[in-house]
């Protein structure tokens, strides 16, 4: 049984087609829906994002970002013993994700096969996904269940937008983002911090679903962008002051926030509230629009390739996601 968890870690892939807000707007225009690059951008910090192709899914993107993750390790799929994927985007109703994920690592190498056998499954919590997946492999490490993880955020959000809503269609992209979680000796996972309020299901969700071999309702984003910005800033504070304390830290202790990356307002509210100046805050929601379950792990890569985020740093890392759910992680890279 092992007393730590740790990062040792990451990767992320993005879809080589990036959309920018003039190519939304005028798609906007064909529906007779008025919108501009300033209004997106004032609105929400967003100026591009990607979108996967037709025949691309979730997986392929997290396989991307798993190999990623795994050459900066120096590792294969071989060393891997448990796989968790957030998504809220799967592939296909079941198998889950996570299993198509496996057995397309499997097949990288004779030696990758070895990964087959290993748990793997999904976790959907939306926006919050990453976090949750996170705070149970961290558990798993712990209890000695697994040595070795792949914890993966991959979305193809395109797929669930209503391009007639320009309150939600200008906001998500797709993506996928991944770390190695590994048994240590020295602390890496610090805290963790997770948490769900049923009563707001109805302000951010897709109410589709497969029936009789049809989709019943209507399976496109939906959201009360002004109950959604409210609710999320006073939740993202209390989690993020959560681990903090549990850590036995303060604030001023924390190198760097890595935030869900959902609107820029958002985040520099949260930031504002923590006494964070935003030059220790790692931001990509202009470049990726908001990922969901992809988007943190996207931009912890970023600032770990870019060369901000540096070994020994205390990392906080919180979202917030449709259920309602929430949560944060603050760790030592």
């Amino acid at each position: 049984m092992s007393k730590f968890s740790r990062i040792i870690s990451t990767g992320s892939f993005l879809p080589p087609e990036r959309v920018s807000n003039a190519q939304l707007v005028s798609d906007l225009a064909k529906h007779g829906i008025e919108s501009s690059d300033e209004w997106i951008v004032e609105r929400t910090g967003i100026s591009t994002r990607h979108f996967a192709q037709a025949n691309v899914c979730s997986s392929d993107l997290a396989l991307e970002a798993c190999v990623q993750a795994l050459g900066a390790a120096n590792l294969g799929p071989e060393d891997i013993d448990l796989i968790i994927v957030a998504t809220s985007t799967p592939d296909m109703v079941f198998p889950s994700t996570a299993c198509i994920l496996q057995n397309k690592l499997s097949q990288l190498s004779p030696q990758a096969q070895v990964i087959l056998g290993s748990p793997a499954f999904d976790v959907q919590a939306v926006c919050s996904g990453f976090i949750y997946a996170l705070t149970i492999a961290d558990a798993m490490i712990r209890a000695g269940n697994a040595k070795r993880a792949l914890v993966v955020g991959a979305e193809v959000f395109s797929r669930i937008l209503d391009f007639k809503d320009r309150t939600t269609c200008v906001l998500f992209g797709d993506g996928a983002g991944a770390v190695v979680l590994e048994a240590s000796d020295e602390p890496g996972i610090l805290s963790t911090d997770i948490h769900a309020d049923g009563r707001h299901v109805g302000l951010l969700y897709v109410p589709g679903y497969a029936n009789a071999g049809g989709v019943l309702e209507d399976p496109v984003v939906k959201m009360d962008g002004q109950a959604v910005f409210k609710l999320a800033v006073g939740l993202l504070e209390g989690a993020a002051k959560a681990v903090i304390e549990k850590a036995n830290l303060t604030a001023a202790d924390v190198d760097w926030m890595v935030p869900h990356q959902a609107n820029i307002r958002i985040i520099q509210a949260t930031a504002k509230k923590l006494k964070l100046p935003m030059d220790r805050v790692i931001l990509t929601v202009q470049d990726h629009g908001n990922t969901s379950a992809a988007s943190i792990p996207l931009a912890l890569d970023q600032g770990v390739r870019s060369g901000k985020i540096k070994p020994s740093q205390t990392v906080l890392l919180e979202g917030v996601g449709g259920g309602f759910t929430w949560g944060a992680v603050l760790f030592k890279l």
